[in-house]
């Protein structure tokens, strides 16, 4: 899975001082096109001060969570190793002074904050919230705790705006994160996984992230000026905050691709009237739940082999409906006879039941195959790729699956001539990965991810296929899709034959 949230509320907050008369401690930019981070040390004073002052900056941003939090009873995770959450930020140079080498901290803040209606970034005009000094008017008037939404303090604390510290898992762990800017035209591109899983389970209240320098260099006498990041009101869309959210729920199932002497998994679905719904056992209807609640039986002739299979597990999240068992069928299972462990396959009545054997949910068939030693050859296999069922158009409420075919074109057969249809199957791999590209721009919109694998495509009886969350793409946007196998050690990227499609 690769999902892309776009922030659903920003802005930032200043204390800057303003024609040497006053601070802008009440002044709103929510509708601004940037982020503002900066540190001013003793550039400017108010009027009848003699002393050097501070003035400093803070970007707030949220992201709605619901789309996530939707999914987590369902198939996703938050606490399993594969997610990932990166919080992106893009930079904006347009020949300002840019600071180096400084660090900045991102905190949950404890508080909700107002984006407001504030434009005015040069002398801060637009009173709203919020601002350095109120969080929040749409439900009354909520002040931050300390001005600048500086409050710090522990989980769970009353009376603070952004968390420091606090128990995630066990014991007391500090909470932010930072990144150093060497140069200073970086992006932020920062791990917030920690933040968003304690969001989702509860345990951290949500109401987003608080921006800032680290630390000290919010205090210490040095100046720096400007750190400008893309706000979601940015005229360039691409470059809108965004958190990138990756978890590997690839499914591998092996009907194509069972073999003796090698590990693998079959997969069986159940559905109600379209939905997924979970079989049901015994006289009371006992829903089939968790692990070892089902029985898979290989049959062939008067070889017969059994293995528990358990409802299929995403992480720690049960699939309603689903059920897998994976198992290793040896060759040489006394067992089985001479015909069998010498045939280049077998063909075995599969049946799934009950666990005591008095219901047979499904009766079908999988052929499982030998594992052939080959005389060396060092050539790599060559594909031709499409994505056969891709539409024209999308709307970004649509969660569209893409099923792929793969043809080894470096093996040659030999065909009969018919004067009906022939079907050709699909290669099938466990090795072969996905990519979105936009057309006109060649930008990568979702990347290869052959690390943590988010972008693996799954297999079924009928090949391989991947999903796409269309609203991890932009609006008149063109994509098209790009493929690559790695194969005996072989990386290779295809542009398939897939037609552009376009998100309404």
């Amino acid at each position: 899975m690769y999902r892309i949230l776009t922030a659903s509320r920003d802005t930032y907050i200043t204390d800057k001082i303003v024609n040497s008369s006053f601070r802008a401690t009440d002044a709103n930019v929510g509708q601004a096109g940037t982020l503002d981070l900066f540190k001013l040390h003793g550039e400017t004073r108010v009027s009848g001060s003699v002393e050097e002052q501070n003035e400093i900056s803070r970007i707030l941003i949220k992201f709605d969570l619901d789309t996530l939090r939707s999914m987590t009873a369902s198939m996703l995770d938050p606490s399993h190793s594969s997610f990932k959450c990166l919080l992106h930020l893009s930079d904006v140079y347009g020949g300002q002074s840019t600071p180096t080498n400084f660090k900045v901290l991102v905190l949950p803040l404890s508080k909700s904050f107002d984006e407001g209606f504030g434009r005015d970034i040069g002398l801060f005009q637009d009173m709203d919230s919020a601002n350095f000094i109120t969080a929040s008017v749409s439900s009354g008037i909520s002040t931050w705790a300390v001005t600048g939404a500086n409050g710090q303090g522990l989980l769970g604390s009353s009376n603070i705006d952004v968390i420091t510290s606090g128990v995630l898992t066990s014991g007391v762990e500090n909470i932010g994160v930072t990144q150093t800017f060497r140069e200073g035209d970086e992006d932020l591109l920062i791990d917030v996984t920690r933040i968003v899983s304690a969001t989702l389970a509860g345990i951290i209240p949500d109401h987003g992230f608080r921006i800032s320098f680290s630390g000290s260099q919010e205090t210490d006498d040095k100046t720096r000026f400007v750190k400008r990041f893309s706000s979601r009101h940015s005229s360039n869309t691409r470059a809108r905050p965004k958190i990138r959210v990756t978890f590997n729920d690839t499914i591998h199932d092996d009907h194509r691709g069972m073999y003796f002497d090698l590990s693998g998994s079959l997969f069986l679905k159940n559905t109600q009237r379209g939905m997924p719904a979970n079989l049901m056992s015994g006289s009371s209807l006992t829903q089939l739940t968790g692990n070892n609640c089902i029985l898979l039986t290989l049959i062939s002739g008067t070889f017969s082999s059994s293995f528990a299979g358990s409802q299929h597990r995403v992480g720690n999240v049960f699939v309603t409906g689903m059920y897998s068992a994976s198992f290793l069928m040896s060759s040489l299972d006394s067992a089985m006879t001479g015909a069998i462990r010498t045939a280049g396959s077998a063909t075995f009545t599969e049946v799934w039941s009950s666990l005591d054997r008095t219901i047979a949910y499904v009766s079908s068939s999988v052929k499982i195959l030998s594992l052939q030693p080959e005389v060396f050859s060092d050539n790599s296999k060559r594909f031709f790729i499409n994505v056969f069922n891709a539409k024209q158009s999308y709307r970004t409420i649509e969660k569209a699956r893409f099923r792929v075919f793969a043809q080894d074109v470096s093996v040659t057969s030999d065909y009969k001539y018919t004067r009906g249809p022939i079907e050709s199957l699909s290669y099938v791999s466990r090795d072969f990965f996905y990519r979105i590209r936009d057309v006109r721009s060649g930008d990568v919109i979702i990347a290869f991810d052959d690390v943590t694998n988010t972008t693996n495509m799954s297999t079924d009886k009928d090949g391989m296929y991947f999903d796409v969350y269309m609203d991890s793409l932009e609006v008149g946007r063109t994509y098209t899709i790009d493929i690559m196998s790695k194969n005996g050690g072989v990386t290779e990227i295809y542009e398939t034959a897939c037609a552009p499609f376009r998100i309404e």
